[in-house]
């Protein structure tokens, strides 16, 4: 792979990576952090709806505030970055058309931002790299392709925990075990009533956005990160939500394994979680019934088997990234693609819901999401969690119950929902329309 020597040889030319971030809350502003130490590479622009916001992550990078530059134009962008000054821009859009831009990372957590974000980067034949994994699981396999078809990348980032998940999935393939089931660390137990209001004190205390927190606490975002797993692997989950159960990590092979063998799993083949002494980390529990394999188990790890544990006990969010960057401008790789829509995270009720409300989206008090079998969510009719925001009921909808496509119209003016359909007609779902 040689990435360092890639990048030094880079840094030697003076031609650095100089990589585009959308979005400048605490992992954009994480993520420029750490590129600011990899040699051959660069931030460069930074866009946020705050612009002050991205003019301190630029002044905590030791920039004077006299040389940075807001450009609203492209043109303006390009003379600024020509000229070796850096870039502050509320306008996002402009960061897929500034020709000096070598890659893009979206990182607003925003479905419907993403989607615009990534597409016009695709569109401009630009690497663009997600942490916004919340747009990938909604319109991930549509972009994938849309990018392969335009000669370019469009990959979730390492560091998140699809990243590291993925890392492990290929690393047990490559040795030759079967993956029984893939997993994450969730460091707190799912609170489905967690609300902004109810995270304010705690999420002021850590710097964080309250509605992230919300989707933290009530399950979202794990749902998402594993769904973005199953996209990328084929792993399913084994009942709707998964089944997060609490194992210290000597317990992970003797629960996340087949019931005919003492564990919890009604199939082979799946994406779950695990409260307890894991977090923050991501496990793979595998199998071989390989007599060498075993035996070179038995003397490397003094286990047992037929299954053995993989595990990775942390993963590094935005300061992962880089690799992610690296690996796709340098080697024209992804590091986490869906191969297809197999799990669907669908929008639930977190409140009762009257006919006619209009919801708030991913971490309001209005939803919260789960995940299912993409089969099961297409059967059942369930609405996109990605395309919940600005809907509206068409009936009431108790709390705790999906959104389905007979109780709640999607915004269809929403550029995330277009994308939606153009993936189904891609993927060849018949799904119902929304509101016209």
């Amino acid at each position: 792979m040689e990435l360092v020597r890639k990048l030094h040889a880079r840094a030697d030319a003076g031609n650095p990576i100089r990589v585009g971030i959308a979005g400048c809350g605490q992992m954009g502003s994480g993520l420029a952090a750490a590129i600011q130490h990899v040699p051959g590479m660069s931030v460069a622009a930074l866009a946020d709806i705050d612009p002050d916001r991205a003019v301190q992550v630029w002044r905590d990078l030791g920039v004077p505030a006299g040389q940075i530059v807001h450009a609203e134009r492209v043109s303006a962008a390009d003379d600024a970055l020509r000229a070796g000054k850096p870039v502050v821009t509320t306008e996002a859009m402009l960061l897929p058309e500034i020709a000096r831009l070598d890659a893009n990372v979206e990182v607003t957590g925003v479905p419907d931002a993403g989607a615009r974000f990534a597409y016009q980067s695709i569109m401009a034949r630009k690497p663009v790299i997600m942490l916004n994994v919340e747009t990938d699981v909604t319109v991930g396999p549509y972009l994938s392709h849309l990018a392969r078809s335009m000669d370019t990348i469009y990959t979730v980032a390492s560091g998140d925990e699809p990243g590291v998940c993925k890392m492990l999935y290929e690393q047990a393939i490559l040795m030759g075990f079967e993956v029984i089931s893939l997993g994450k660390g969730k460091n707190n137990p799912i609170n489905r009533a967690a609300t902004p209001e109810s995270c304010a004190a705690e999420a002021a205390g850590k710097g964080m956005n309250p509605k992230m927190l919300a989707a933290f606490q009530d399950g979202t975002k794990t749902m998402v990160e594993m769904a973005a797993v199953s996209n990328a692997t084929g792993l399913l989950p084994d009942v709707p939500g998964m089944h997060g159960p609490r194992a210290e990590m000597d317990e992970l092979v003797r629960v996340f394994i087949p019931r005919s063998d003492g564990g919890l799993l009604a199939r082979r083949g799946v994406v779950d979680f695990s409260t307890g002494a894991i977090a923050p980390g991501v496990f793979a529990i595998v199998r071989s019934d390989d007599a060498r394999i075993r035996k070179d188990m038995k003397f490397i790890t003094r286990a047992e088997g037929p299954y053995y544990l993989l595990l990775r006990p942390y993963h590094l969010c935005d300061l992962e990234t880089p690799q992610s960057i690296a690996e796709a401008v340098l080697l024209d790789e992804v590091t986490v693609a869906p191969e297809a829509l197999h799990s669907e995270v669908a929008a639930i009720a977190k409140r009762d819901i009257a006919a006619g409300e209009t919801v708030g989206g991913i971490g309001s008090a209005d939803l919260f999401g789960r995940i299912y079998t993409e089969a099961q969510a297409r059967a059942e009719r369930l609405v996109p969690l990605g395309v919940a925001l600005g809907g509206r009921a068409t009936r009431p909808i108790a709390r705790g119950t999906p959104f389905t496509t007979d109780s709640f119209a999607p915004d269809v003016s929403r550029f995330i929902y277009r994308l939606r359909q153009l993936q189904d007609a891609l993927l060849g779902d018949c799904r119902p329309r929304g509101r016209e």
